[in-house]
């Protein structure tokens, strides 16, 4: 058997899907955040500006990598459509990172520009001469506002506060500066093939490395016409409003915000999800009909009294993906809102999406049936196929799945299994063809829908002189799902729970720093010394 194909149409790129929708829907409504909306004839201009600037201010050509750090801002969009339009790669990086994670991706990727917002430059200034990154871009948050209003915000931002720290980066470029330089000519056209890659998306791994997930532009838009097909069954007009909480940083986001904007529907942006009466003012102002979240926020969301005083009338779609959807989440949005959740499985390297559950059959506890193009298999540990109803490791194949990990072809040899990927997750197939997943066969925790490793917590915490071994592992938790527990051995006696606790946060992203501390004589091993996660954990 080989890999379902899948038909791409007349779309050779990202862009050209971009660019279509452009010219038919120009006055449509493209991009909304904080009371400001880009039109699609906008968003083609502004993207244009960005690829010239690109093309004929910088020393980038096309396949170079560009590092875009940017919180769900108007600029996220332009960027991304202007690099691509310019041939280059995208390398999305969380805004929350911290300098060691940033110089750590920047170099990986091989990155030679980034995009960043003002309120993390104290850190490119302290990460970029440790990288081959040649030009870098600052943009303030309301950057793309109209003047009174960005002249406001930016001011609250900076002065009142007090977000955005000194720095000092001499040779970069102010994103409206950059637009400026671009609209004096056009950008060029640039050939970009099926095969070229579009982003490197990274992730974790049982080692603790982040690696890129390299998706080719095929890979994209094969999910991107995947995830339509699907999503149509429930929202089969265009013109419709999605709400787009979730960072464009993350997969799950960043496919779903482009797989909509296809058919001239309006992707709102919500910079900062957690601040939920905020998020709650910024719903009320529109009449939405599809919403993408996950289990921690539609818990938050049910439970503000705001919330559930919103008109709902047309919301005819609700998709949770990045963390599982428990049966008392579902049924509480359920109630508030009248709107089932549909909930789906993706991976980083898989585009993301896998599974789906279908319109008409919304299973709670199970993760649907595979999207179109899509087949997938469990196996043993010897690598054979099971039977629908055994536990297994799941394998998916498609045309979704990457093209392996930037530059790490040991890695990509460990998860392929021929022409399919190996998810790490277990699961159950049932005889109709519905998943469940049953355990994460590697030891990965999840927060609030974020991959955290532990072997990458146990490696940074071991490094304080205080701790002779430490082990990380995921405990429950009400809101984020789970939240990570270090169990630690000391060789200071001094040493306390909030010391280890503040030692992490200056190292690594709050999501990862253990929320728990437990001090123990020593850890539970195996015969060859192997620390036991699972005795921890039980």
């Amino acid at each position: 058997m080989t890999v379902a194909s899948l038909d791409l149409g007349p779309y050779h790129s990202i862009t050209d899907v971009f660019l279509e929708a452009c010219g038919r829907y120009r006055d449509n409504a493209a991009f909304s955040c904080m009371g400001k909306t880009l039109s699609f004839s906008d968003m083609d201009r502004l993207s244009e500006q960005f690829a010239s600037y690109l093309q004929n201010h910088t020393n980038l050509e096309p396949g170079d990598r560009i590092a875009i750090q940017l919180p769900n801002v108007l600029q996220f969009p332009i960027a991304v459509f202007g690099a691509m339009r310019a041939g280059m790669v995208v390398v999305n990086t969380n805004p929350l990172y911290t300098a060691r994670e940033m110089e750590h991706q920047f170099n990986d990727s091989g990155a030679k520009a980034l995009l960043i917002l003002a309120n993390m430059a104290h850190l490119a200034e302290e990460v970029v001469p440790k990288t081959q990154i040649e030009t870098v871009l600052v943009t303030e948050l309301a950057d793309m506002h109209d003047f009174a209003k960005r002249l406001l915000i930016n001011s609250v931002v900076k002065y009142v506060k007090k977000l955005v720290p000194a720095f000092n980066l001499p040779n970069a470029v102010g994103f409206r500066d950059a637009l400026r330089m671009g609209s004096a000519k056009p950008a060029k056209s640039v050939n970009v093939n099926p095969d070229d890659t579009a982003a490197l998306q990274y992730t974790g791994g049982t080692t603790g490395v982040s690696k890129g997930a390299q998706l080719l532009h095929r890979n994209l838009l094969s999910n991107m016409m995947q995830v339509r097909s699907s999503l149509h069954e429930d929202l089969p007009e265009p013109n419709q409003t999605v709400v787009a909480p979730l960072p464009l940083y993350h997969i799950y986001a960043f496919t779903l915000s482009l797989a909509m904007t296809d058919s001239g529907n309006q992707v709102v942006l919500i910079p900062n999800p957690r601040d939920i009466p905020g998020f709650v003012k910024e719903l009320a102002k529109y009449q939405f009909n599809s919403f993408a979240g996950l289990n921690t926020l539609f818990v938050a969301l049910c439970n503000n009294e705001d919330f559930q005083k919103l008109d709902f009338s047309h919301l005819k779609q609700t998709v949770s993906g990045g963390m599982a959807l428990t049966h008392a989440a579902a049924d509480r949005w359920e109630q508030v809102t009248g709107c089932g959740i549909r909930e789906g499985y993706g991976l980083t390297e898989t585009s993301p999406v896998v599974t789906l559950n279908p319109a008409n059959d919304k299973r709670v506890g199970y993760v649907g049936k595979p999207i179109e193009a899509t087949e997938v298999m469990v196996v043993d540990e010897n690598n054979q196929p099971l039977a629908n109803g055994e536990e297994g490791e799941l394998c998916v194949r498609g045309p979704q799945v990457m093209a392996g990990y930037w530059n790490r072809p040991e890695a990509t040899a460990e998860v392929m299994l021929d022409d399919w990927f190996k998810t790490g997750d277990v699961a159950v197939i049932a005889d109709d063809g519905f998943v469940k997943l049953v355990d994460r066969k590697k030891d990965m925790i999840i927060v609030s829908g974020f991959n955290v490793y532990p072997n990458e917590i146990d490696d940074l915490a071991s490094q304080h002189p205080g701790i002779i071994e430490c082990a990380a592992v995921g405990i429950p938790h009400e809101t984020s799902g789970e939240t990570v527990k270090l169990f630690v051995v000391k060789s200071d006696a001094s040493l306390t729970e909030e010391d280890v606790i503040a030692y992490c946060r200056e190292n690594m992203t709050a999501y990862k720093v253990p929320k728990e501390v437990e001090f123990r004589d020593e850890l539970p091993k195996t015969n060859v010394g192997k620390i036991l996660r699972r005795a921890l954990r039980d």
